[in-house]
């Protein structure tokens, strides 16, 4: 009967209840003893982990460029596009003056606006 008594006992005392926090803030996580060494990991599991992160960062790095690469032939294609729109609205201004004017002075404008164009850039 002793015994069981003493069991009982150790039982009941085992769960610790907490209860209230003293300053009100129950919603706060529970602090707990600091443990220099509890963060350590082996040397293994950090070079394993430094292969995996390695890894990832060279298939981040290749998708990159691989966007970049589309990025940029989409953007000489859209270039070559204006370039091409505008050549032609700057060849139908030519005709038109062309009809106006004489084709020797047409000739001189255009020499002209090239040298202002290479000026400016």
């Amino acid at each position: 009967m002793a015994e069981a008594k003493a069991l009982s006992m150790t039982t009941i005392t085992a769960p610790a209840a907490l209860g209230m926090r003293k300053n009100g803030k129950q919603w706060h996580a529970l602090k707990t003893a600091f443990r220099p060494t509890a963060g350590q990991t082996s040397y293994a599991k950090r070079t394993e982990d430094r292969k995996a992160m390695a890894a990832m960062k060279a298939k981040e790095k290749e998708m990159k460029d691989e966007k970049e690469t589309e990025r940029r032939v989409l953007i000489r294609r859209i270039q070559a596009i204006k370039d091409k729109r505008a050549a032609k609205e700057e060849r139908e201004r030519y005709e038109k003056m062309a009809e106006k004017m004489h084709r020797k002075r047409v000739e001189r404008l255009k020499r002209r606006e090239k040298r202002n164009k290479l000026l400016k850039s």
